[in-house]
């Protein structure tokens, strides 16, 4: 059996032929003429072996081999061409296995040798001009060095002229040629060799008529340049053209052909592309039927399932971007979580499928703001580039990759050590993009927009300088006609720009103007990004009239800008933009009293500056955030203006907030949302509200901005669940939340480079999202019971709350501070409170250090409740009297610091004194909604079952609560007897967190004792410590308790929220209501076990009094139990007071 027919037969043959030859050369000595052939042929299948199995033995063997052969076929050997081709070939390989770039060195030095062994004329020089140009290429490829490939494709062109009309290899050699050209478009931009490689592929495609065997592949690589081209120019006849070439291409792979899958997979991603383009939803749904028939192609262990799976993972990410539908994204990350697995250690895709799967989580983490997922994706790319060390081919990529994700990271957390380690790696990736490689400018904008971004964070002017260095050599590298030139004058100028507002010279301001302008030229009308480059030349030009008072620059800019507006479609999100320049422009002619309309007009300017804000409001299709901070900006000047748009401003904030919160994912995620918005929005909106003279609209406008994160969580969960039950509703629900969620990200930018067809694509999927969105909310609209939804409640609605004692609602803004008080039918009463804003949080202060450090003649404390009476709780007793009889119930409604008094424990503290407890019974509400609900279902209980849970000792505890058990014997002996009551009890080793949830779930009627921890800094994690994990505040929130009826919590700061964001009223009783619990007992601060015993017998035997409960009834209990408790000398003040009542 020869080599040939070895190669061609089964393995067992290849490698019997192998071991024979092995056996033979070792009877063939150095000096034996017949040495070298059977060196070559044994060389030729070690190398056909490798390509079967992998294996590196083999490969590093044939070269060995393929050397020692060489050396044999001196200069001037016949064999010598055949031997140097050999090897080269064999090297390359090498390379593309390792990525050794030497290895690639070496085998273009001897495809050079071969060459000249084929002079003009000579019979072989088609194919050694072919082969050496391939392998110029590859390094091309390789190093990006755009030298080699300009001579490949004048190698390639001399072989195609020695392969005239007629020749059999003349379609290779068009191909061939097309295919250097096309690249060196990639590389350069010149779209006259694009256009050629289309010519070529053309004629390639017409040597191959119907029923060449060539013609597939000849469709498919004619389909793939013309969507090049339509990538490029953005002309959908190219693209409509590619899928018709594709589809014949498709027919002439039918179901068995080995090239099937490959053709479906090129046709899926054209159909792809056309969807992106046009936004016609079947031809997204076809490309993914067409991958998934592609799949099934490559069934479990095909050694094309990797790339199959990466490709419809692909399609099913877009669809999640162009529906929302979450299965979409989870099913992608499946598909490349699959990938990968197929991918080991070792395996020469694994880095590949590795920077796949963390695109998608990262996709994910953007969706649903989910830390885990960008730090597993940050693992993800960090794996990736350990596997493309120094040397390695794609080592760069994978660097920019990284510092990408990172940077992300930077900007969500703030950790600027991510900022420093991205500059780190994006430094090293450029490094490996030198002067002359194809992806230099990209890595010169990258690093410079991550200095520009450490400037922003650190204010170093040295990050700013390097910036714009950066950006200057990027822009040298796209000169005149370059298709990124425009993108490249623009990031300049906005560098220099803010050069100019940290040091002040004119000069830089000066040059990004002009660079500006030459930007503007390059995007003529009709251009896709003309609006932007006029905004951006309008803002330098506003800058610069700040800076020299020239109020032809000011009258400029305003001109663009309004142009700049009329180039935008209706949806397009950039008029958000556009619009907040132009309300900056009108604040400039306020401010300066210039307007070309005539002197004196600068009202006009200020209602125009406050009209073009509320327009970048209505933007839907600009997304949630962007608007909110819009809406924002008009709250601020429309305040300091004091213009008569103020409240709708503060009422348009507040939906816009809500909005927001709704596409925010997780209830953590949601508190560190609003970390970053005004902590007082809702109150001074209220305040605004009752300068007006409207207290309805203040009330409104408290409950609508206030609380929002337990009414999203509200909102989410028990009005949708009436819909489950109905496939239509429910549907349309997931619809809802998942086109918020999309629409709740800022619009993408657009990278240098990015082809005009992906800026299209991208408005088009906008105005998809907004018009769904739109259309969505109406139909839940349309639903029996979700007339308003997503509109704020109505006062008279609100105004149900009082319905068992009047609701009063304390608001403190820095304009005033004001109660209003809310009966269950006459009108609001408002007050304003002789104090302020400054001074109620000195009396916070106060009382906490009196809490603190009380001591025995308790004076501070008794001063500060006494305060608190003169200035809050006494002038609202003052009007209660014709409202409510001495003896009701009244609810507190505390806002912003009224949060964190005892309102509870106010009174004048001397001798025949006024005391709020003497007058009327308190409780508390953190919303009116909140109340509402809490008495919506508050049925007469039938069954009782309650649970006493207590844990005396969990693991860090600094002491024992010596005191839970006897506590929880106390409750079981006073609660009334079975059968009313079913009691079980859980403590000790058996109080675990899993027990404990168990039991909440179970019983609707609860106790707990236990250390409670109040965690400040990140509210949600505030606990009960149970025996192995703490039991905390996001736990409760994630369970459904509409069906419980009262919860005393004996334990630590049960009632005390978060000083960073105090209408979101954050903390464990406050929870356990909002979960669905009617009726709380909490606690303000540390509670010493003695009052806990004494409080707990006193409340119990009065809350079961006549043998009975009824969670109406825990306010009356509470405060009788205090009450008896008021004589006792012995149980220090703040111990008397620490506990309130919540709900009804």
């Amino acid at each position: 059996m020869d080599a040939d027919a070895a190669k061609e037969d089964e393995p067992g043959a290849l490698n019997e032929v192998i071991s024979l030859h092995y056996d033979a050369l070792g009877y063939y000595n150095a000096g034996h003429t017949r040495r070298g052939q059977l060196l070559g042929n044994l060389a030729l299948m070690l190398h056909t072996r490798f390509k079967r199995r992998g294996s590196d033995k083999d490969l590093d063997q044939a070269i060995a081999l393929q050397t020692e052969m060489l050396a044999l076929c001196p200069v001037g050997h016949t064999d010598r061409s055949v031997s140097l081709n050999n090897l080269a070939n064999q090297l390359s390989s090498r390379f593309h296995h390792r990525s050794n770039g030497e290895d690639l060195d070496e085998a273009i030095a001897l495809y050079r040798e071969a060459l000249a062994l084929c002079p003009v004329g000579h019979t072989d020089r088609s194919m050694s001009l072919n082969n050496l140009a391939i392998q110029l290429f590859f390094r091309f490829y390789h190093r990006g060095n755009g030298e080699d490939l300009d001579q490949a494709i004048a190698l390639q062109r001399e072989a195609l002229a020695l392969r005239p009309v007629g020749h059999t290899d003349r379609s290779m050699a068009l191909s061939n040629l097309a295919n250097h050209l096309s690249s060196r478009f990639d590389h350069r931009g010149n779209g006259e060799d694009l256009d050629q490689a289309i010519a070529l592929y053309r004629e390639a495609l017409a040597l191959c008529p119907v029923g060449h065997t060539g013609r597939s592949m000849s469709l498919n690589n004619l389909a793939i340049q013309l969507f090049f081209r339509f990538y490029h120019r953005g002309n959908g006849g190219d693209l409509d053209q590619a899928i018709a070439l594709q589809r014949e291409a498709l027919v002439l792979r039918p179901v068995g052909h080995t090239d099937r899958s490959m053709a479906l997979n090129n046709l899926a991603i054209q159909l792809s592309s056309r969807f992106d383009h046009r936004g016609n939803g079947e031809d997204l749904d076809e490309a993914i039927a067409l991958h998934r028939e592609a799949l099934a192609l490559c069934p479990v262990g095909h050694t094309d399932r990797s790339v199959s799976l990466n490709n419809l993972a692909g399609q099913l990410s877009s669809r999640f971007d162009h529906r929302g539908n979450g299965e979409d994204l989870d099913q992608a990350i499946a598909l490349q979580r699959e990938a990968l697995v197929l991918c080991p250690v070792g395996h020469t895709g694994r880095s590949m499928s590795l920077d796949n799967l963390a695109a998608q989580i990262s996709s994910r983490f953007c969706h649903q703001g989910n830390c885990e997922d960008l730090d597993e994706a940050i693992a993800l790319h960090r794996e990736a580039l350990a596997l493309r060390p120094v040397g390695h081919t794609d080592r760069s990529m994978s660097l920019n990759n990284l510092a990408i994700q990172l940077s992300s990271r930077f900007d969500h957390r703030g950790n600027s050590e991510d900022l420093d380690e991205a500059i780190t790696l994006h430094k090293e990736a450029l490094a490996l993009r030198p002067v002359g490689h194809t992806d230099r400018s990209m890595s010169l904008n990258n690093l410079a927009n991550q200095y520009s971004s450490r400037f922003r964070h650190r204010g170093h002017g040295e990050d700013l300088d390097e910036a714009i260095a950066l950006q200057r050599e990027a822009l040298a590298l796209h000169p005149v006609g370059h298709t990124g030139r425009s993108m490249s004058l623009d990031n300049l100028a906005i560098q220099l720009s803010s050069r100019f507002r940290h040091r002040g010279n004119g000069e830089d301001l000066d040059e990004a103007i002009v660079l500006q302008r030459e930007a503007l030229a390059l995007r003529p009308v009709g251009h896709t990004d003309r609006s932007m480059a006029l905004n951006n030349l309008a803002n330098h030009l506003s800058s610069r009239f700040d800076h020299r008072g020239n109020g032809e620059d000011l009258d400029e800019s305003r001109e663009s800008l309004l142009c700049a507006l009329t180039l935008l479609t209706q949806h397009d999100p950039r008029q958000l933009t556009v619009h907040r320049s132009i309300a900056k422009v009108y604040l400039l002619f306020h401010r300066s009293e210039l307007d070309g309309t005539g002197a004196g007009l600068s009202t006009d300017s200020l209602d125009a500056f406050m009209h073009h804000l509320k327009a970048a409001t209505n933007i839907v299709s600009a997304g949630l955030l962007s608007r909110l901070r819009a809406s924002l900006l008009w709250v601020r000047h429309a305040r300091q203006h004091s213009h008569g748009t103020q409240l709708e401003a503060y009422a348009t904030s507040m939906q816009l907030l809500d909005a927001y919160m709704s596409a925010t994912a997780s209830v953590s995620s949601r508190h560190n949302a609003m970390k970053e918005f005004p902590s007082t929005l809702a109150v001074d909106a209220a305040s605004c509200a009752l300068r007006s003279g409207d207290m309805g609209r203040a009330v409104e406008l408290l409950e609508q901005g206030r609380t929002i994160i337990w009414t999203q969580m509200a909102r989410l969960r028990k009005p949708f669940d009436g819909l489950q039950t109905c496939g239509d509703h429910a549907a349309t629900m997931k619809k809802f939340t998942d086109l918020s969620s999309l629409l709740g990200k800022p619009p993408p930018s657009h990278p240098e480079g990015t082809p005009r067809v992906d800026v299209e694509a991208e408005a088009t999927r906008h105005r998809r999202l907004v018009e769904d969105w739109n259309g969505t909310v109406e139909e839940i609209r349309k639903i029996e019971g979700f007339s308003r939804f997503l509109l704020p409640p109505l006062f008279s609605d609100l105004q149900d709350a009082a319905r068992d004692g009047p609701i009063i609602m304390l608001i403190a803004s820095k304009s005033s501070c004001d109660a209003i008080i809310i009966p269950h039918k006459q009108p609001p009463t408002s007050i304003q409170l002789p104090t302020d804003i400054q001074k109620l949080v000195k009396l916070v202060n106060t009382f906490q250090e009196a809490v603190d450090k009380e001591t025995g003649d308790q004076r501070a404390l008794k001063e500060a409740l006494k305060k608190l009476w003169d200035k809050v709780v006494g002038p609202v007793v003052e009007n209660l009297g014709g409202l409510v009889r001495l003896g009701s119930r009244i609810w507190w409604c505390p806002t912003s610091v009224f949060s964190f008094l005892p309102l509870h424990a106010a009174g004048e503290y001397r001798e025949r004194g006024n005391f709020l407890s003497q007058l009327y019974i308190s409780s508390y509400t953190p919303s009116l909604t909140a109340l509402i609900k809490a008495r919506a279902s508050c049925d007469r209980p039938t069954s009782m079952p309650f649970v006493a849970i207590g844990q005396n000792c969990p693991p860090g505890a600094s002491f024992t609560l010596d005191a839970v058990e006897p506590e929880l014997e106390l409750v079981r002996e006073l609660l009334p007897p079975a059968p009313t009551v079913s009691f079980s009890k859980i403590t000790s080793v058996d109080a675990t967190k899993s027990r404990a949830l168990c039991a909440l779930r179970e019983n609707t009627w609860f106790h707990l004792a236990c250390h409670g921890t109040q965690e400040f800094d990140e509210p949600f994690k505030s606990a009960f410590l149970m025996r192995d994990q703490p039991l905390s505040l996001l736990d409760i929130a994630q369970m459904d308790l509409s069906q419980h009826h009262f919860a005393f919590l004996s334990a630590c700061e049960t009632a005390v929220g978060d000083f960073s964001t105090p209408d979101e009223v954050i903390h464990l009783a406050a929870g356990l209501q909002f979960a669905g619990v009617r009726s709380v007992v909490g606690t303000l601060w540390k509670v010493n076990d003695d009052t806990v015993q004494r409080l707990v017998k006193a409340f119990y035997e009065r809350f079961c009094k006549g043998g009975t409960m009824n969670p109406k009834r825990a306010a009356q209990a509470l405060h009788g139990a205090v009450q008896s408790l008021a004589s006792d000398v012995n149980i220090p003040l703040a111990q008397r007071i620490v506990f309130v009542h919540i709900g009804i």
